[in-house]
C-alpha cells in the first residue's frame, strides 16, 4: 500500500515513515515474542524458507527475521489489513530475509508457496474453526520435508481441563463470539498431527499459561 501522499515530504528526521498510519500493535506480541524467539532460535533450522501462518500485525515477523539472519521469513495472512500492517512493518525494519506477506487462508489448498523448511503458526488455532487446524496440517504436511518442523503457540487444554481459571474465561469469550472456536485439547491437536504424518517431540511451558508445541514431520 503506497502512501506516500497522505504523509508530508520532509527531511527532518523525526517524521512519521510513510508505513506508520498501518502497522498495527499488539501489546500481547510484545510481550510474547522473546519467550517465542527462545525456543524457535532452538528448535529451527539454521536456513531454508519458514512460513509463519496467520502472522496478524507483523511484529513476530519482524523479531524473528531480526534474530534468525539465516532464515527467509516469510509471513502470510487472509486478511488484507493484517498485510497491510506486516508490510509496514517490512518497509520499516529494512530487513533483507523478511518477504512480503502472502494472502494465505490456510482452508484453500493452494497456499502460493510450495516446499518450506519449517512452519510456525502463533495464536491461530483457538481463534478459527477447527476446520482451520486441520487444513494446517494437511498443509504442512505437503510442504514439510521429512525432520521439518511445524511450530504452534497459544493456550491449551490438558487432559481436558484448563490450565488456569483465566485461560477458561478466555475459552468461555471465544466461543461466546464463535462457537466453532475456543481453546483446543492439546490431546485432539496431537492426534491431528499424527494423522498428518506428524509426531509431536516438544510441549514447552510458556508465560501466561500458553505453550510452544513442537511437531515434526515423519519420515
Amino acid at each position: 500500500m503506497n502512501q506516500g501522499s497522505q504523509v508530508p515530504s520532509s527531511s527532518d528526521d523525526d517524521t512519521p515513515h510513510p508505513d506508520a498510519a498501518v502497522r498495527r500493535r499488539a501489546p500481547a506480541a510484545e510481550r510474547n515474542r522473546d519467550a517465542i524467539l527462545s525456543v524457535l532460535a532452538r528448535v529451527l533450522p539454521s536456513k531454508g524458507v519458514v512460513l509463519e501462518i496467520a502472522s496478524g500485525t507483523g511484529q513476530h515477523a519482524v523479531h524473528c527475521a531480526s534474530a534468525l539472519p539465516g532464515i527467509v521469513w516469510q509471513p502470510s495472512d487472509p486478511d488484507a489489513d493484517a498485510r497491510d500492517s506486516i508490510a509496514g512493518w517490512r518497509a520499516h525494519a529494512g530487513l533483507a530475509n523478511l518477504n512480503a506477506p502472502l494472502a494465505l487462508d490456510v482452508t484453500n489448498d493452494d497456499w502460493g508457496i510450495a516446499q518450506v523448511a519449517a512452519i510456525v503458526c502463533i495464536n491461530m488455532i483457538h481463534i478459527a474453526p477447527w476446520e482451520a487446524a486441520e487444513a494446517l496440517f494437511r498443509g504442512a504436511g505437503a510442504r514439510l520435508s521429512a525432520g521439518g518442523v511445524l511450530v504452534l503457540y497459544g493456550p491449551y487444554r490438558r487432559n481436558g481441563a484448563h490450565t488456569a481459571p483465566s485461560n477458561e474465561a478466555f475459552d468461555q469469550q471465544l466461543r461466546a463470539n464463535d462457537p466453532r472456536w475456543g481453546v483446543r485439547d492439546m490431546e485432539a491437536v496431537e492426534a491431528l498431527g499424527e494423522q498428518a504424518g506428524f509426531t509431536l517431540v516438544e510441549t514447552v511451558a510458556m508465560p501466561a499459561n500458553n505453550f510452544s508445541v513442537v511437531f515434526q514431520k515423519n519420515a
